[in-house]
């Protein structure tokens, strides 16, 4: 039985993955480094730290705090009046509520990024039972501690949680904290995401199978 639910921002409540490579790429290009874009898809998921420092590494840049924070302002100015939430976030958020399940935000970003989006696609920090950011753990995905710390702030056992997620090390840190995983479409294959351990797949929270929250 899924008492609580908790989510992946990025791929899941909105999609800003194009816009923080283009704060990225922007970013490298004010430091001289003209870096293409794609380089950061194999770094999604991650957290900031290794999405930007991963390149950086590629790309023979020593990578430092700074780096990221203005890749957050530029960020923050790209995404002004573009971001939306993906189809389904709002009903199915919604269901959710009227089943009295328990919610959290769980997201490898920074919480200044986190914020951003949230505004952004109109949800108020208050939708969620608790927030979790990359800063709150060590480990990241797919380590499990991000959901982990998520289930236990709402006071749910990891084992009645459903994960939902767009990203192969997003199952596989819901899979390692002991919860079940709906995979979205939106960053990778179905079956990339059926290998990591994902129960259901949809392209979207709008197609999301009745099963996963027993609806």
């Amino acid at each position: 039985m899924i008492h609580g639910v908790l989510f992946d921002v990025d791929g899941v409540l909105l999609d800003s993955e194009p816009f923080i490579r283009e704060a990225a790429v922007a970013m490298f290009a004010e430091r001289g480094v003209s870096v293409k874009p794609e380089i950061f898809l194999q770094f999604t998921g991650a957290g900031e730290d290794r999405f930007i420092g991963g390149p950086a590494e590629i790309y023979g840049v020593p990578y430092t705090l700074d780096m990221k924070d203005r890749t957050y302002e530029l960020y923050g100015q790209i995404v002004r009046g573009r971001l939306t939430p993906l189809p389904g976030v709002r009903e199915f958020i919604a269901r959710c509520r009227e089943k009295g399940l328990k919610l959290a935000v769980a997201t490898s970003a920074d919480l200044v990024k986190l914020l951003i989006n949230l505004k952004e696609i109109g949800l108020e920090d208050r939708t969620f039972d608790t927030l979790v950011n990359g800063n709150d753990v060590v480990r990241k995905k797919p380590y499990p501690d991000i959901y982990l710390k998520a289930a236990s702030l709402i006071g749910v056992d990891p084992r009645e949680c459903l994960v939902v997620e767009d990203a192969v090390s997003g199952i596989k840190a819901g899979k390692a904290a002991g919860a079940r995983c709906l995979g979205l479409t939106t960053s990778f294959d179905a079956k990339s995401l059926e290998d990591a351990g994902a129960e259901w797949i949809a392209a979207d929270l709008s197609k999301a199978p009745p099963a996963v929250t027993g609806w």
